[in-house]
C-alpha cells in the first residue's frame, strides 16, 4: 500500500491491522476461515493476472536468456557455494519444520470435521504452496531482468536500495498498468491479512484457554471466555502493530518467529507426541537451554551479534557477522536431547526415592499406561475431532 497508494508507511500498517483487527474480533474463527477462502482465491487468481502483463513489459528482457547472464542486473539463477551448505541446509530445515509448532496449524486440524479431513488438508495445502509460489519466482526473474534506468524508478535498482523485499509492489508500480498494480496489491493484502487473522486468533487462543482458563479463573463460564477472548485479540493486535514500526519489514518478524519455533517449540512438540519419558522438568530444561543458546548465537536481522560463534562464523556480503554453520538444527537438536535426558534423569529421581514425592510439582512418578492402539481406540464416525472443534468454534463466535 505505501508503495503503489503512495500512503505513508505508518498510515497503512494502521489501517490493515484495524481490519484484520475488527473481523477477527467480530467472527473469530468462522471469519478467519470464510475470509481465508476469499483471499486464497484473490491471491491465485491476483498474482496470475499480473504475471503476462509483467513478462510482456518492454523493460525487461526474456527471463531465459537472463537466468544465467549478466545483463542490466547478475543472473536470477544463482548458486549455492560449498562454505554457505550448511546455511542454506539450516534454512531449509527451518522452513520445512518450523511452522509444524505453530498453533495455528493446529487450530484448523482440529477444527476439522474428521481425521480423514485434516490429513487430505495437510497434502492438499502443501501442493497448493507450491503452485501459489510460482508467479513470485516469474515476477522475481522478471524484475531481476529489467532495465531500471528506463523506468520511472530509475537506478540504482532496488537491490543495490536495499529494497529487494519490497520488490513484488515495486515491479508491479512501474511494470504494469496501473489498473493491474491495484488487482496485484489485493493479492498482497490478502496474504498478509490471512497469515495475520490466524495469528491474532492463535494467539487469543492460547492466552485464554492455557492461561487465563486453567490457571487464574477455572471456573470461567463460555460467556466470559468468549470476551476474554476478544479483549486478547485487541491486545496481541495493537502489539503486533508496534512491533512493525520498529522495523520496515514484516518479515523480519515472521522469520525470526519461525527460527523460534523451530528451534525451541519443535524439540517440545516432538517429545510430547512420541516420547513417553518426556515430563514437565526436562520441558523447562530443554526449553531454556534452547532459548539461552538461540539468544546468544546472534541474529542479523534484529543487529543482536552472536556470542557463540559456531564453526565458519564469519562477515557476510553486507558486513553483518554471520552463522555459516547449521546452528539452529544443531540448537533444535541440544534442545530436544536435554528434555529427553532430564525427563528420564527426573523420573529416575523420583520413582527410586531419592527425593520426597512432595517436591514432584510435575507428577514425574506416574504408572505408565500402554500406549494407545489404532485397536483399543474406538471413535464415533460421525463425531470424530468433534469435541475439539466444537470447543474452538464455541469460545471464538459471538
Amino acid at each position: 500500500m505505501s508503495v503503489i497508494l503512495d500512503l505513508p508507511y505508518i498510515y497503512s500498517i494502521i489501517i490493515s491491522s484495524v481490519v484484520a483487527i475488527i473481523y477477527t474480533l467480530l467472527g473469530g474463527l468462522y471469519s478467519v476461515a470464510y475470509t481465508d477462502v476469499i483471499q486464497l482465491i484473490l491471491i491465485f487468481i491476483s498474482l496470475w493476472v499480473c504475471v503476462p502483463f509483467m513478462m510482456t513489459n518492454p523493460h525487461s528482457l526474456d527471463i531465459s536468456l537472463t537466468a544465467y547472464n549478466e545483463t542490466f542486473q547478475a543472473p536470477w539463477v544463482g548458486t549455492v557455494e560449498l562454505d554457505e551448505a550448511g546455511k542454506w541446509f539450516d534454512d531449509f530445515m527451518l522452513l520445512a519444520l518450523g511452522g509444524l509448532a505453530y498453533q495455528a496449524f493446529y487450530q484448523r486440524i482440529l477444527s476439522a470435521s474428521s481425521y480423514t479431513q485434516a490429513q487430505v488438508t495437510c497434502f492438499a495445502s502443501s501442493a497448493f504452496c507450491l503452485v501459489l509460489g510460482i508467479p513470485s519466482v516469474l515476477i522475481g526473474a522478471v524484475a531481476a531482468s529489467t532495465d531500471w534506468n528506463s523506468t520511472a524508478y530509475g537506478l540504482p535498482t532496488p537491490y543495490d536500495r536495499k529494497e529487494a523485499g519490497s520488490i513484488l509492489p515495486i515491479a508491479l508500480q512501474y511494470l504494469t498498468p496501473t489498473y493491474i498494480s491495484v488487482v496485484g496489491i489485493g493479492a498482497v493484502a490478502a496474504a498478509v491479512m490471512s497469515s495475520m487473522d490466524s495469528a491474532l486468533l492463535s494467539s487469543a487462543s492460547l492466552f485464554s484457554s492455557n492461561i487465563y482458563k486453567n490457571i487464574l479463573r477455572k471456573q470461567a463460564s463460555d460467556r466470559e471466555m468468549q470476551w476474554v477472548i476478544r479483549i486478547s485479540v485487541v491486545v496481541v493486535g495493537l502489539a503486533g502493530t508496534a512491533l512493525t514500526f520498529l522495523d520496515n519489514s514484516v518479515l523480519v518478524f515472521w522469520i525470526v518467529g519461525v527460527d523460534m519455533s523451530y528451534t525451541i517449540m519443535f524439540p517440545q512438540l516432538v517429545c510430547v507426541l512420541f516420547f513417553k519419558v518426556s515430563n514437565g522438568y526436562g520441558a523447562i530444561i530443554g526449553y531454556t537451554i534452547g532459548l539461552v543458546t538461540r539468544i546468544l548465537s546472534g541474529e542479523p536481522l534484529l543487529g543482536l551479534p552472536p556470542i557463540i560463534k559456531f564453526p565458519g562464523c564469519r562477515l557476510d556480503d553486507e558486513g553483518k557477522l554471520t552463522q555459516f554453520f547449521p546452528f539452529r538444527t544443531v540448537i533444535m537438536l541440544m534442545s530436544l536431547l536435554s528434555i529427553l535426558l532430564f525427563s528420564w534423569l527426573a523420573s529416575i529421581i523420583f520413582n527410586k526415592g531419592l527425593v520426597s514425592d512432595k517436591w514432584d510439582v510435575f507428577d514425574a512418578k506416574r504408572k505408565y499406561k500402554p500406549a494407545a492402539t489404532a485397536e483399543n481406540i474406538k471413535v464415533s464416525p460421525t463425531s470424530e475431532g468433534a469435541p475439539a472443534s466444537k470447543q474452538l468454534l464455541d469460545t471464538t463466535s459471538c
